[in-house]
């Protein structure tokens, strides 16, 4: 029995990693997914996947630094379905380096992609579930960087991710919808297409995986599957962070999952 049946999901940063993932488990469950991200292309494969399947997949390709686009978007769905019952906010981008050799352009990205693109598909998303009534859920995706460790810039974006989702709590607990912040460690996805090229490849041949990564490349589906099969003590998988999801948003509204954390047993060493 799906256990979403019926539902309206929207996703951001749905076209490769944990929001596809999430996009495809939720899909499975029985929900109409509104799959958001930059690249149309892996979108519209992502749709076809699930649709092949039996679901249902809507897209949106744009940045999410566009955000009437994103607000926009959270309206269609709205439109569409007339309702909105679980939004993901998956987005996300880490530039690892120091402060002292930092790029503004890179810090900047970091604060809008994380932080207030995450807020503006929140509010977005609130403002819909009054609308339409609906008893949702807000599923915000941080990082154990955010647990106020110094780590780098990045672990700052992620330190107001959870200062947010928390203070958002706050103001819905008089309502039916509930916030939740998932806080995975290091899982197998492209995040890592800004650390530096030995960096990735170190890892990669590590585990026996050849490799000429670039800085910016896009590591295929079936590389990522071979580096958790591999290391799965130190990598955690995007369905594993998914099925986190499921659990958040399949959970009586009455029962507040605040955060959750959930990563592999053991850490690894971590680009600077």
């Amino acid at each position: 029995m799906v256990m979403l049946s019926g539902k309206t999901s929207v996703i951001t940063g749905a076209s490769s990693g944990i929001g596809k993932a999430v996009a495809q488990l939720l899909a499975q469950e029985g929900s109409h997914v509104f799959i958001a991200g930059r690249s149309g292309d892996r979108l519209q494969a992502l749709a076809g996947v699930i649709e092949r399947a039996g679901g249902r997949a809507s897209i949106g390709a744009f940045d999410v630094h566009n955000y009437e686009k994103l607000r926009a978007f959270v309206d269609e769905a709205v439109d569409r379905t007339g309702r909105l019952d679980i939004m993901v906010n998956a987005a996300g981008v880490d530039y690892p380096g120091s402060i002292i050799e930092g790029k503004l352009t890179d810090w900047r990205d970091m604060f809008e992609t994380n932080v207030i693109a995450m807020l503006v598909g929140s509010q977005a998303a609130v403002r819909a579930m009054r609308a339409t009534k609906s008893a949702g859920h807000i599923v915000t995706i941080s990082s154990y960087a955010g647990r106020g460790d110094g780590f780098r810039v990045y672990g700052a974006t992620k330190a107001a991710v959870n200062s947010i989702c928390a203070t958002l709590r706050a103001e819905l607990e008089n309502e039916p919808i509930r916030s939740v912040t998932i806080m995975p460690g290091a899982v197998a996805t492209n995040f890592g297409r800004h650390f530096p090229a030995e960096f990735v490849n170190s890892i990669l041949n590590s585990v026996g995986i050849a490799s000429d990564f670039k800085t910016g490349d896009v590591l295929s589906d079936e590389t990522l599957e071979i580096l958790h099969a591999r290391a799965s003590a130190i990598f955690a998988s995007a369905d594993d962070m998914a099925r986190a999801v499921l659990y958040t948003v399949t959970q009586p509204h009455d029962l507040s999952v605040s955060e959750i954390l959930v990563g592999p047993r053991k850490s690894f060493p971590q680009a600077h």
